[in-house]
């Protein structure tokens, strides 16, 4: 069975795979902070060790916020894809999404408070115009 792929599947596989890239840089940051090498900072035994770096700690928090939203985010468009629906509404609230994902992860990277919430809050609505088209309310 092949089934088209549409915009609002098409801005979830960009979303995950953002989701799946955020940990490069703070790992990264890791293996260039640790004292015995970059071997020990991937064998990592102690999982409770932060980096030095503030930005790379703000990243790991952004990082776990982007699964958190992946995990509300991914089951409204898969349901969407199913029951067949696409309209502008949909299509333009998942772009928008994942351009406010990508702008949530640089704020609170670089301590932007107040943009970092307007990013959130923006990404939040663009999920509820998902729940409302679903729940045939717009």
């Amino acid at each position: 069975m092949h089934t088209t792929m549409t915009t609002e599947l098409f801005w979830l596989v960009m979303t995950a795979t953002l989701t799946a890239l955020l940990w490069i840089p703070y790992i990264l940051n890791r293996m260039k902070e640790h004292e015995h090498g970059a071997w020990a900072a991937v064998w990592n035994p102690q999982p409770d060790t932060h980096p030095k770096a503030q930005w790379a700690v703000r990243l790991m928090r952004a990082h776990a916020n982007a699964v958190e939203n992946l995990v509300v985010f991914s089951p409204l468009v898969l349901t969407l894809q199913l029951v067949g629906t696409s309209t502008a509404i949909t299509a333009n609230a998942c772009m928008v999404y994942f351009v406010v994902r990508v702008a949530h992860v640089i704020f609170y990277t670089f301590a932007i408070p107040l943009l970092r919430t307007v990013a959130f809050a923006i990404g939040f609505f663009c999920q509820m115009a998902l729940v409302m088209t679903l729940l045939h309310l717009i």
